[in-house]
């Protein structure tokens, strides 16, 4: 049961944040009626790697858990080249002790795991060994799969944005059951006959 409904969902964004890789989840959440609001280190706008600027809505110490449905944590360079966005990994602490789900993807889920957050959830990410590297204890925990969800925590690879997405749209209720495998089916797999059935149920 979703108990975030009315909440925005936060979108962190900093620079060279990868683009691609919310798209889906931020798209669908925004056409079933939620509210997406990007947070920033500080409100001075950033640039993706894709050349995007964003002028985030908020900085990150204005943000509070309890206003919030969802943080979106997407991959960077800077996730893996400097420490400047830990703050954004000890804010997905915040959030998970608050009882608020947070979705990492990329390059944040080695944040997550330098902050000691997947020590002791199922996790997935771009490969075992990346993680290995940041000297967490978390590996036996590692799943080889497209997307994980474990408990309020979930966490993909960066080649799978739609499967990213399909994880969040399933915790946050907005579809479930045969309407969500359609959306995935249609989207990850081009799947001509997903497109009828989502037409059928009022999800396009």
């Amino acid at each position: 049961m979703n108990t975030t409904t009315g909440r925005p969902v936060h979108l962190a964004v900093y620079d060279t944040l990868a683009d691609w890789e919310t798209g889906h989840a931020t798209a669908q959440l925004a056409r079933t009626g939620h509210e997406i609001r990007t947070v920033g280190p500080t409100t001075a706008p950033v640039r993706s790697i894709g050349g995007l600027r964003i002028r985030p809505d908020l900085a990150l110490d204005d943000l509070r858990p309890e206003d919030s449905a969802l943080l979106i944590l997407p991959g960077a360079d800077l996730w893996d080249t400097t420490d400047d966005l830990a703050p954004f990994a000890r804010t997905a602490r915040t959030f998970l002790d608050a009882g608020v789900p947070v979705a990492a993807i990329c390059g944040a889920t080695a944040g997550l795991a330098r902050e000691g957050l997947l020590d002791d959830r199922d996790h997935t990410s771009a490969i075992s060994f990346y993680l290995a590297a940041t000297g967490y204890a978390g590996g036996g925990r590692y799943v080889e799969a497209d997307a994980v969800t474990d408990g309020l925590l979930i966490t993909a690879g960066p080649t799978e944005p739609v499967a990213f997405a399909r994880e969040i749209l399933r915790l946050l209720g907005v579809y479930e059951g045969e309407v969500l495998d359609a959306w995935y089916r249609l989207f990850h797999d081009s799947d001509p006959a997903a497109y009828g059935e989502l037409e059928k149920a009022g999800a396009l």
